[in-house]
Formats: C-alpha cells, sequence, structure tokens
C-alpha cells in the first residue's frame, strides 16, 4: 500500500500517541492523516508520563519498553481505537483487556525475521570464539603475540545446534547452520513434520535437546508457559562445554541460575540480547569472561527499523480507518 492510499474522511485528525522517536518513514504515514505527539523523552517513557501524555488519544504507537496494560488503556479514554506495537512480541500489553474494550492491538512480524537471525550468528560466533574477549585483550595493552592457549574457542563448523522454537526466527536461524555443515536439531510446541526434510532438521523432546547440543539458541514468545523455561534444572542438563544464545525475551532464562551456572561451569558460555528485568542487567553477568552481552540488538539495522516502522503505522492508520490491519493480534475484535 503506497502512503497516497492512507486517507481518512474525518473532519478532526485523530490524535495519536508514538511513546518515543521512530524512523521519520514511519513518522510521515502517521503525519498525513493524524495530529502525532512524539515523546521527547530520553529513555524509556516514566510510568506517570505515559499516563499523562495518553490522555484522550485515538491510537498509542508504542514500543516493549511500555506496559500498556488497563489503567494505561482507562487514563486513555473512550477514544483509544488502536495499539500499534513496535515489535513481534506483545507480553507487554493486555490484550485481553483490550479486547474487552474493542481496542485493535497489532505488532510487526516477519520483517525483522532475517535481521535477528543474523544477530543470532553474530553472538553464536562472538562467543564460541571469544570475540569480544580478544577485543578487550588487544586495547588493554596484553597482546604480546600468538600464543598456543591464548583464548581457547569451540568449533562451530560441524557442532550440534539445537533451536527451541521453530518458527520464523527459528527457521532462518537454522538455514544458516546448514552453511556450517551443523547437526541442527529443534524442539517446538509442536512438531512441524514438513519443515524437517526442507531444514534438516531433527525433532527431539525438549530435555534431550538440552543435553545434545552444543549451542542452544532460544527463538520463543514470553508467555507463561515460557517464563523461566531454562532455570537451574534446565542448565545443569546441558554438556559442560555448550554455550546458551537468547534473541527471544529476556524472562525465558532465570538469570540468576545462570550466573550461577557459569560461575560453577555447568556450561562453556553464553551469548544474550535480552534480558530478565530489562534494561537492568543481572550485575554479575556483567563480571563474567564467556558472556557476550549486547542491548537487544535483534532487529536493530537501518532497513529492519525502518520498516517496522512502516508496518507500525500503517497498522495504526487502517485501523483508525476502520479496516483490518494485516497483523492484527486480537482478531476477535472485529467479529
Amino acid at each position: 500500500m503506497e502512503k497516497g492510499d492512507l486517507r481518512l474522511n474525518l473532519d478532526k485528525k485523530p490524535r495519536v500517541l508514538v511513546t518515543r522517536l521512530i524512523p521519520k518513514e514511519g513518522l510521515s504515514i502517521l503525519e498525513e492523516i493524524c495530529q502525532v505527539k512524539v515523546s521527547d523523552y530520553d529513555g524509556v517513557l516514566p510510568r506517570e508520563i505515559l499516563l499523562r501524555e495518553v490522555k484522550g488519544v485515538d491510537g498509542i504507537l508504542c514500543l516493549l519498553t511500555d506496559n500498556i496494560d488497563r489503567e494505561v488503556m482507562e487514563a486513555a479514554g473512550q477514544n483509544l481505537r488502536v495499539i500499534s506495537n513496535y515489535a513481534v512480541g506483545y507480553d507487554n500489553i493486555d490484550v485481553k483487556e483490550a479486547t474487552r474494550r474493542r481496542i485493535m492491538v497489532t505488532n510487526t512480524p516477519g520483517v525483522l525475521t532475517e535481521t535477528t537471525a543474523d544477530l543470532t550468528w553474530a553472538l553464536l560466533m562472538a562467543v564460541a570464539r571469544r570475540v569480544v574477549e580478544g577485543d578487550k585483550f588487544i586495547r588493554e595493552g596484553k597482546f604480546r603475540g600468538w600464543e598456543p592457549l591464548l583464548l581457547l574457542g569451540n568449533d562451530v563448523w560441524g557442532a550440534t545446534l539445537g533451536i527451541i522454537g521453530l518458527g520464523r526466527i527459528g527457521q532462518a536461524v537454522a538455514q544458516r547452520a546448514r552453511g556450517f555443515n551443523m547437526r541442527i536439531i529443534y524442539f517446538n510446541h509442536h512438531r512441524m513434520e514438513d519443515k524437517e526434510k526442507e531444514l534438516g532438521v531433527t525433532y527431539y523432546p525438549f530435555l534431550e535437546l538440552l543435553a545434545q547440543s552444543d549451542f542452544v539458541s532460544l527463538h520463543i514468545p514470553l508467555t507463561s508457559e515460557t517464563y523461566h523455561l531454562i532455570g537451574e534444572e534446565e542448565l545443569k542438563l546441558m554438556k559442560r562445554e555448550s554455550y546458551l544464545i537468547n534473541t527471544s525475551r529476556g524472562p525465558v532464562i532465570d538469570e540468576k541460575a545462570l550466573v550461577r551456572a557459569l560461575k560453577e561451569g555447568w556450561i562453556r558460555g553464553a551469548a544474550l540480547d535480552v534480558f530478565e528485568r530489562e534494561p537492568q542487567i543481572e550485575p554479575e553477568l556483567l563480571e563474567l569472561e564467556r558472556v557476550v552481552l549486547t542491548p537487544h540488538l535483534g532487529s536493530a539495522s537501518y532497513a529492519t527499523r525502518t520498516q517496522m516502522a512502516i508496518l507500525a503505522a500503517r497498522s495504526l492508520v487502517l485501523a483508525l480507518q476502520g479496516e483490518v490491519p494485516p497483523y492484527l493480534v486480537n482478531p476477535e475484535v472485529i467479529e
């Protein structure tokens, strides 16, 4: 759909709150038909500011860091018709409450699949070959020349990769693993036999996958069932020389258990792009070697973040026009 197609036949432009600055391509779509207020707060929007700014809006374009619950919807008032999440996940939104209020909730799946899979591989390679530690080692002036035992890591070629969650991103990660001649095993809440031959992957029960894998990569949504999916019991099942990579949602790992696993050698290393109490980081993770940490960069490419902005903005506009957006999380609101 071209921007010129987005027209709203109303005498008064609807009011929209964007909780943080997004790429201009998305804002221009909103500004064409809406009164747009973009938060100028530098950081995660504090609760009291969010509650104040949503008053009287027709739509909210928010981030994963914004908790859009009953209180926020109540503060917005009866005009609120759509909440567009600038993310794939939407556990930051009380979808049940939104549905009760007949408010559409949308997200931005698909556009960030390949970019997030790329970052997964960047993390996997970095932690396996100790790239970040090596960079720090040189910058601190410690490099004295080649040494036989300096910063030894693990081979990726031919290793076993265990993928937990074979959705879009999990499948993209599997496709990349084939180029490294890896043995690829997966666990999903339902077996995906149609993808097994296509991707060259083999289904394993969850606990068995943990025990068999050299690298475990998480690609699951955050739900009540996946909260702390990886805890002390699961970490103890993993190989002592294995690595845990997480580009999904932080709370699927019990970070205190992970710290203990790393300190006591239950596993060899971890690479995390998301955190349990984001943006707070478990302090001991910052002190450990063989740990790579990135600040939620999964979708952080120019092209992907721009496409996310365009999709989030178009979804919001379509909902305000009374049309059905392409990625409606709660379709029951239109039934």
